[in-house]
């Protein structure tokens, strides 16, 4: 029988990965490689459960002070700020800022990280002594940036005692660290990236999302 005269098609023919696009088609879209594994609802949620449980264990929110690590701790902090003032009136709502900067242990293999600042509500006079200091992060991995954070409190004073609120808890923990208040406990590889955005800070809707990692950057990354 003679060959056949038909051209194959650059997209399926021999040769051709059928995982490619032909010439001026628009590339492939990878964002599917990433799966949500919480919504906004789950989050407000989350924040909800951990407000109620703050109150629970310090009997009130007398003394209570959040700091929430930038990026995203910030935001999460602010959150969980409004919803405590609403189940405690007595709570006015105040909280801060904790740059960690300047406290990794990272900075010679990092150094080009802009140095934040750190925020203490006003009525602090710039101290957080005998206070209850909850700080609040987005992702708690390794435990470094926790580590470098309660360094930062040292040189602000000496609190009554410090909690950490995190919104998951992703696990590899490289240093005897750990949560006080958990939105989701998050079994995850090392080989896999966790990221939290949140509308405040990258638009769009909260969400929590697993890729596979490509590098350790922030928010799911070396922390």
């Amino acid at each position: 029988m003679p060959a056949s005269s038909a051209t194959p098609s650059p997209t399926t023919g021999p040769g051709v990965d059928p995982g490619t696009t032909s010439p001026g088609a628009a590339p492939a879209d990878t964002s599917t490689a990433a799966r949500t594994v919480l919504g906004e609802a789950d989050i407000a949620r989350a924040l909800t459960r951990i407000a109620h449980e703050i109150v629970e264990r310090n009997k009130g929110a007398a003394d209570l002070l959040l700091l929430g690590i930038p990026t995203r701790g910030v935001q999460l902090a602010r959150r969980l700020a409004e919803r405590l003032a609403q189940i405690e009136p007595s709570f006015d709502g105040d909280h801060g800022t904790l740059d960690v900067t300047m406290y990794r242990d990272d900075l010679r293999r990092q150094p080009t990280r802009a140095v934040g600042q750190t925020v203490l509500p006003g009525r602090l006079g710039g101290t957080i002594d005998d206070k209850v200091v909850v700080l609040v992060d987005d992702v708690l991995f390794s435990g470094r940036t926790i580590r470098a954070a309660l360094d930062a409190l040292n040189d602000l004073g000496r609190p009554r005692v410090v909690q950490l609120a995190a919104l998951v808890d992703r696990g590899h923990r490289e240093l005897p660290i750990r949560a006080d208040y958990v939105g989701k406990n998050l079994p995850t590889s090392r080989s896999e990236r966790v990221r939290v955005r949140l509308s405040d800070v990258d638009g769009g809707t909260d969400s929590v999302l697993i890729s596979p990692a490509d590098d350790t950057t922030e928010n799911g990354g070396a922390r």
